[in-house]
């Protein structure tokens, strides 16, 4: 990331937010750890420096972060933790809150501050319980909270700005006015982030690597895709995907991945390993072990193809190309190894284990992109929308959408069902309506009446959310008479489903999907 803006993070849930909003006004910026932060100012500076929330308490943090404040010309913005660090290195005093000040508070602008967009009062997120009490010299109350709180700070001569709210989340109205006035007023940047510098710099890495042969470990969803159509475009013919049927599929994505093979100039080839997938699934039922058991054999399947590849046709791989995305780096950052605050979640490898097993080096050129910023190089790269806006499917496929055991008739209920709904949220014109939706086989019987007899058969659920990056969901909203139609036709065309439910639950308390 040239010449960005670095956002330490301190361990906020609200991080990534940051850096959405961020470019969403045009600029450039990156996720950086409080260690990497310190190391880096001893050598480079950024265009400004963002010290984000968390849940420590500066009473019990000693670490000297005088090293981020000792450039007077670097603009600093502090967030909720991030102000309180500034307040109280710069003399002023924090206090241990009685009472904190937690969801939604009226924002209170003090006379004479001017922010364009801004109203002089309006909702922003609070989620604090220290605040500071006593301003440092050379800064002036600019916000304050209804409770009498001190909101927003600003130095009198030096581009810096403390906001104890959370401008980043969606619930703050005027959170992007906010940051924009940091951006442009205080720290004075120019825009640098658009579609046509994504691509650009995406380009730039793949065309590095030219000259070299390229393995993909190809899935049709959009994130594999474009990394594909992105990465051929700058070495040709030295890119290789494969496609490996794991007997988990989807009608649809069979049909997919068909379509590709013949409207892009994509080296496709499938791999058909379903007998194998399905065998060693057989007697298991626990998830954790299901998706073990999924990615294991992903790799040796893969491995096997590849080294036999390689083999046949004498030549040898050097990279392996992922389409990682941003919030898989930043939830996979290893604070304990980096001295970071937060802990780390996931790898951020789609197919972990495969590049050190291989002795492969990685190609990520989507890594700093978000799920929306990767559609909108897609369409800038010349892929069909409907290829481009595909509802994600997780690895393990339906393998995590039959609960319990994995049997072959389990799989045909859920892709038979599933197809019924993909073809009716296509003719309702509802498919682009929701983030994702499918179907999951229940591990229950109900009674049922078909025809003039008694039936006793199994449940399917109906699942359709909305999201922005899968990290909160929302039940979508769909016509009862939708819902009606695609129960009707799953009951009466779905041999052993005799009733079917809708899953209104959102995320959190739930997750997408059900395993």
């Amino acid at each position: 990331m040239k010449s960005s803006v670095w956002i330490v993070d301190f361990g906020s849930q609200y991080t990534q937010l940051i850096t959405r909003k961020f470019r969403e006004l045009g600029v450039t910026s990156e996720i950086i750890t409080v260690e990497e932060g310190v190391e880096r100012l001893r050598t480079t500076k950024p265009r400004a420096l963002v010290l984000s929330g968390g849940p420590q308490s500066v009473f019990e943090d000693k670490t000297d972060y005088s090293s981020f404040f000792d450039d007077p010309a670097l603009p600093i913005l502090g967030i909720c933790y991030g102000m309180q660090v500034m307040g109280q290195f710069f003399g002023g005093k924090v206090e241990k809150g009685v009472q904190g000040e937690y969801g939604l508070a009226k924002l209170r602008c003090l006379p004479g501050i001017q922010v364009p967009g801004l109203p002089a009062e309006s909702d922003v997120w609070m989620s604090h319980s220290d605040h500071v009490s006593k301003l440092p010299s050379d800064f002036s109350l600019i916000f304050q909270s209804d409770n009498g709180l001190t909101a927003g700070i600003r130095h009198a001569s030096r581009p810096i700005l403390g906001l104890q709210f959370h401008p980043e989340v969606h619930h703050t109205v005027h959170g992007k006015d906010v940051l924009s006035y940091f951006l442009n007023q205080v720290a004075g940047l120019r825009q640098d982030w658009s579609s046509k510098a994504m691509l650009e710099t995406s380009l730039e890495e793949v065309t590095a690597v030219k000259g070299s042969k390229v393995l993909c470990a190809f899935s049709g969803g959009v994130d594999s895709l474009v990394a594909a159509t992105l990465t051929q475009r700058a070495i040709g013919a030295d890119l290789y995907c494969f496609f490996v049927d794991n007997g988990l599929l989807r009608p649809q994505d069979y049909h997919h991945i068909k379509l590709l093979q013949e409207e892009t100039s994509l080296n496709i080839e499938v791999i058909d390993a379903s007998e194998l997938f399905l065998h060693a699934l057989e007697g298991h039922k626990d998830p954790e072990a299901k998706r073990k058991i999924i990615g294991k054999t992903f790799i040796d399947v893969f491995e096997k193809k590849v080294h036999e590849f390689e083999r046949s046709h004498g030549i040898k791989f050097a990279y392996l190309l992922q389409g990682t995305l941003y919030p898989d780096v930043i939830e996979s950052i290893s604070p304990h190894k980096k001295g970071g605050k937060s802990v780390t979640i996931k790898s951020h490898h789609n197919v972990g284990g495969l590049p050190e097993r291989m002795h492969l080096k990685l190609l990520e050129p989507l890594r700093f992109l978000f799920k929306d910023e990767v559609r909108a190089m897609g369409l800038e790269l010349g892929l069909k929308r409907e290829w481009v806006f595909r509802h994600p499917f997780p690895g393990p496929g339906i393998g995590v959408r039959v609960l319990g055991e994995l049997t072959r008739d389990g799989i045909r209920k859920v892709q038979e069902s599933d197809q019924i709904l993909f073809q009716e949220l296509k003719d309702h014109k509802l498919y682009d309506s929701t983030w994702q939706a499918f179907t999951v086989l229940l591990p229950v019987k109900t009674v049922g009446v078909k025809g003039d007899g008694r039936a006793y058969e199994e449940v399917i659920a109906l699942r359709l959310v909305n999201s922005q990056d899968g990290m909160t969901a929302s039940v979508t909203e769909v016509p009862w008479s939708f819902l009606n139609r695609v129960s009707s036709r799953i009951c009466n065309e779905v041999k052993g489903i005799t009733r079917v439910v809708y899953d209104c639950t959102s995320k959190p308390p739930g997750t997408i999907e059900w395993e």
